[in-house]
């Protein structure tokens, strides 16, 4: 019966260590670019302005699409974000996933934490180490 029953709990152990696991925020360890729709406009590239509509979600393994707690929309403000591209006024992962996108386009960005906010997290809405899912329409160029 005692081998039984350690054959058993061996069991258990290997199917608990080599089985499928659930993915965490720690897992996204690279960005992810998904263009939604190619735009056919002015393309978004280092030293130009841009102007997009967003919304922001903490990145959740389980739910669909990734789409976690939604912590921030310019859709919800009705005032789309302007920055410069490359110039560091934004998250780096927002920066660089901006890039190649063209005018008319709508983008979906999975950002590791080391390209968002990092270890400090954002306010009370961002904690810190969260991986983030934006999505991203790109309304101008300049």
């Amino acid at each position: 019966m005692r081998r039984l029953l350690a054959l058993f709990a061996t069991v258990l152990l290997a199917v608990g260590a080599f089985g499928p696991r659930l993915a965490h925020a720690d897992d996204v360890t690279k960005m992810v670019i998904t263009d939604q729709k190619v735009g056919t406009g002015a393309q978004a590239r280092d030293d130009t302005e841009v102007r997009i509509n967003y919304t922001g979600w903490l990145y959740d393994a389980k739910a669909p699409d990734h789409h976690g707690a939604k912590f921030d929309s310019s859709y919800d403000s009705g005032r789309p974000l302007r920055f410069s591209v490359g110039a560091e006024e934004v998250i780096p992962g927002m920066d660089s996933g901006i890039k190649g996108m063209r005018v008319g386009g709508k983008r979906t960005l999975i950002i590791p934490s080391s390209l968002g906010y990092g270890r400090t997290g954002a306010g009370s809405d961002i904690p810190p180490n969260s991986a983030l899912v934006f999505d991203i329409e790109l309304l101008e160029v300049r």
